[in-house]
């Protein structure tokens, strides 16, 4: 549209399509017509087990857009991910500032997620973990922030709380297969003062502007 000289910015013809602009401030028409910059919305979407966090799959996978179908919304991306085998709390805006905010290492934002595990970690298990775990495939370092034990259950499982204040993929599964444990379940339950709460499986939420403004 810029090539075939359809836009304007404050009123001359925009000629580079790489031009930088300032949404608040800069006045864009297209064809002559202003462009109002769609109005920021913040969700919080709890994700079902087996849908992938992408807006279109090559391999034809359900999505997590699924769970807007119909839904009066712009277009909005996720912040940050959860596996396919992964479940619970996730981010979506249209605001790319405020996503990027979240996703910046600097940031060091709790991330809270409840694990189901195939049997019990002895001593040495958690000790390895609460150090870090360093993947002899790849090189990384991965750690946590806090690890403790919630609650074990029949046939020889337990669920423990991990906190992360950083995330690279994978991370949390990566580390239990360094230690050749079976990951039954993992749902992630807050992001900062966000938590899951009572948010039914596939269902979203307007956040309030206390809670985007507490994840700033």
């Amino acid at each position: 549209m810029v090539e075939a000289g359809r836009v304007r910015i404050n009123g001359r013809l925009a000629r580079d399509p790489a031009q930088r602009i300032t949404p608040e401030t800069d006045r864009i028409e297209l064809d002559g017509a202003p462009i109002v910059q769609a109005e920021r919305v913040y969700l919080a979407l709890n994700k079902p087990r087996g849908l992938v966090t992408t807006r279109d799959d090559p391999q034809g996978r359900a999505t997590i857009y699924e769970c807007l179908v119909g839904a009066p919304l712009p277009f909005v991306a996720p912040v940050g991910r959860l596996d396919k085998a992964s479940e619970g709390l996730l981010l979506l805006t249209n605001d790319s500032r405020w996503s990027s905010r979240l996703l910046d290492p600097a940031s060091h934002v709790d991330k809270v997620y409840h694990v189901q595990v195939r049997g019990v970690l002895d001593d040495a298990g958690l000790a390895r973990i609460t150090a870090g775990i360093l993947e002899s495939d790849t090189g990384e370092h991965l750690a946590v922030k806090r690890i403790a034990l919630l609650r074990t259950g029949s046939r020889s499982t337990a669920w423990y709380e991990i906190v992360l204040d950083e995330g690279k993929n994978r991370h949390i599964r990566r580390i239990f297969a360094a230690l050749d444990v079976e990951v039954l379940r993992l749902v992630r339950i807050a992001i900062g003062p966000l938590a899951l709460g009572t948010l039914v499986k596939g269902a979203w939420r307007m956040l309030s502007g206390d809670e985007v403004g507490a994840l700033s």
